[in-house]
């Protein structure tokens, strides 16, 4: 933002620089932002987010004293803003919460379990079994990316198979 398209640096305010105008009001502004949102790096953002509408307003609107003006009012807006979306998300969640689940949570202990027991596989049987089930291809099509007959397909994922099963019950003993 500091040079213009004719090459000379922009300046803003009283012939200052941007970075003049934020070293100025960064703290002032980050103190209200903190204490609208009680929150540090909320108000952080809020205060990036504010000197990034009220800079982008144009030389006009921020030359003197105007620009603490327009920054404080900046924030309040978007703080106003931020909690609107932040009330209509909650009710959104409310009313989401009292449906049934549709979604069992992923048992990653089990997901993890079943990759342990998948890369100890041979290499086409894992292939197999991942393009068959996981990719969910038919068996003409895992033929075709193994590069081999619909039988031998057919064959590797069922030995794949029987091999986990094999490893699953031994470990159920």
């Amino acid at each position: 933002m500091r040079l213009q398209a004719d090459g000379r640096e922009r300046t803003w305010g009283n012939g200052g620089r941007l970075e003049d105008l934020y070293v100025r009001h960064a703290g002032s502004a980050g103190r209200l932002a903190y204490v609208l949102t009680g929150n540090r790096t909320a108000a952080e953002d809020l205060v990036q987010e504010a000197f990034i509408r009220v800079a982008s307003r144009g030389r006009r609107e921020v030359e003197g004293d105007a620009f603490a003006a327009y920054l404080r009012r900046t924030i309040v807006n978007l703080h106003i803003s931020w909690m609107r979306r932040r009330k209509l998300e909650r009710a959104y969640l409310r009313r989401e919460t009292g449906r049934p689940a549709t979604d069992v949570p992923p048992d990653v202990e089990a997901q993890q379990d079943m990759r342990r027991r998948l890369l100890a596989l041979p290499p086409r049987q894992r292939a197999a079994l991942v393009l068959r089930y996981y990719e969910d291809l038919s068996e003409a099509e895992t033929a075709d990316v193994l590069g081999c007959s619909r039988a031998a397909a057919k064959s590797l994922v069922s030995r794949g198979i029987e091999a986990l099963r094999t490893d699953m019950r031994g470990e159920d003993r």
